[in-house]
């Protein structure tokens, strides 16, 4: 069900800060690219692309969390829809960047990178294996392996990867996370996003910062 959004630039003043990790990267994003967020919740990260002057696309199976994210409608196409248990809601189409932090659905993997088109990036940060030592989410279907976003995206261009322990700063829990940074290069090397033109001297630069 596509929810049609409120034409207001007014931002829920509690929101969470998006990710670190997602600023850190978006970067690398075509600029006016499409932003794809899944499992997007109460919309940090879609607010945080809107504000970087990207399209995006939402997801979330909550309508309620849905309808609060304030973003004009002519910037912001927002969808209800149950991915693990229902259809694709996206089918055939592509994205200049597909983001998801604090969610895992295995069978939605190959989706998600057929889901980018070339050149486009994939962000991801979830928890991982040794979470369940200090909070939840603590089942294994909610926990990724070691290194299993690196082989998940074994297809893709390795820009960035981490894995590792988090203390917790600025009162967020202590967590385990893993999270990658991930681009379907363009084979005929065309210009895409953050990654500076190719030349006949050299391979494609992606800025690490």
């Amino acid at each position: 069900m596509i929810v049609k959004k409120p034409d207001s630039d007014t931002f829920h003043a509690d929101a969470a800060a998006p990710s670190s990790w997602v600023q850190r990267w978006s970067h690398l994003v075509t600029p006016g690219g499409v932003v794809l967020d899944v499992a997007c919740g109460h919309g940090r990260h879609a607010r945080w692309f809107h504000q970087q002057n990207h399209p995006v696309v939402l997801v979330d199976r909550s309508q309620a969390a849905i309808e609060s994210i304030a973003i004009p409608s002519h910037a912001c196409e927002a969808m209800v829809a149950d991915i693990e248990n229902g259809p694709w809601p996206f089918a055939g189409r592509q994205f200049d960047a597909v983001v998801v932090a604090n969610y895992l659905w295995r069978p939605l993997m190959p989706t998600l990178l057929d889901s980018l088109a070339p050149g486009g990036v994939l962000i991801y940060e979830t928890f991982t294996q040794g979470n369940e030592t200090v909070g939840k989410p603590s089942r294994p279907d909610f926990l990724l392996r070691p290194g299993e976003l690196l082989e998940t995206c074994r297809t893709l261009r390795i820009v960035a990867f981490e894995e590792g322990f988090l203390e917790g700063p600025n009162g967020e829990k202590p967590r385990f996370v893993q999270r990658i940074a991930a681009v379907r290069e363009v084979m005929d090397a065309m210009y895409s996003g953050g990654v500076l033109p190719v030349t006949a001297s050299g391979p494609p630069r992606y800025p690490l910062s």
